[in-house]
């Protein structure tokens, strides 16, 4: 029997690819590393998250626990908050949106070879040697992904209200475009946390029988139409989550202006 030597372990950035494997993992550190700046700036502002005259309220700040808006459930910026650090509502709240996301299925093996290069494509050499995968920590930490799924879909519920809310002005009901924004917003973020992997397995992943669960296979069936384009809902969710707080802070500092279509 003729000896086999397996080929050599590829230098890093080392591969026989001729297409521009490079670019899929160039847009992802652009697009997320875009939208991390801005979500971290914009939810460190603490102003400028609500429109006068209207119920519009940004995705970053809602729901609004202590704030200075008429949306706020509790009242001002809460009296033991530190005088000497800058109050944001935002604070309160966008761990749950960002843990969602950062321990996300799709996005785990988009930034893992974007920011990691682990690796930066098929067949292409990575700057380490070892694998140890996600069995030990830290990154044991993102099997934590299925608990935030529950505080993920309770958000879909309060976004929804808000885009509801958003239909209420000064003068009763009316449509901005504004509204618009927040609702596609809405239908965005919920097919992208309704298509998520835990929670198709969650309503039907660990029957041995979905047909005698009639209930079960209709959900597990809706998830898993929106989970085969989950990537996309992602991206999608993500840019419109971010130009909806950008629409209501320009139009709250008088740079746009919302258009009342009705």
């Amino acid at each position: 029997m003729a000896a086999v030597s397996l080929p050599l372990a590829r230098k890093f950035g080392e591969t026989a690819r001729r297409d521009r494997w490079w670019l899929t993992p160039l847009l992802v550190v652009a697009g997320f590393g875009s939208f991390i700046v801005y979500a971290t700036w914009a939810a460190l502002q603490g102003q400028h998250y609500w429109v006068n005259g209207t119920n519009y309220l940004s995705p970053f700040y809602s729901p609004e626990l202590w704030g200075n808006s008429p949306h706020a459930w509790f009242g001002k910026s809460p009296s033991w908050w530190p005088a000497w650090l800058p109050y944001s509502p935002a604070i309160f709240i966008l761990w749950a949106p960002a843990g969602f996301r950062m321990t996300c299925y799709y996005y785990r093996g988009a930034y893992y070879k974007a920011f990691w290069a682990d690796p930066p494509a098929c067949s292409v050499g990575e700057p380490r040697k070892g694998y140890i995968g996600e069995s030990n920590w830290p990154l044991r930490i993102q099997n934590i992904h299925r608990y935030f799924l529950y505080v993920a879909v309770l958000f879909i519920f309060l976004l929804a209200w808000d885009a509801l809310q958003a239909f209420r002005f000064a003068d009763g009901f009316g449509i901005g475009v504004g509204t618009l924004v927040l609702c596609v917003n809405v239908v965005l973020l919920a097919g992208y946390t309704f298509g998520c992997h835990s929670l198709r397995h969650l309503v039907g992943g660990r029957k041995d029988c979905l047909s005698e669960s009639p209930g079960c296979k209709a959900m597990h069936t809706g998830c898993s139409a929106l989970n085969r384009k989950h990537g996309l809902w992602a991206w999608m969710s993500l840019f419109s989550v971010m130009f909806a707080d950008v629409y209501v802070r320009l139009c709250s500092m008088g740079i746009w202006k919302d258009i009342r279509l009705i």
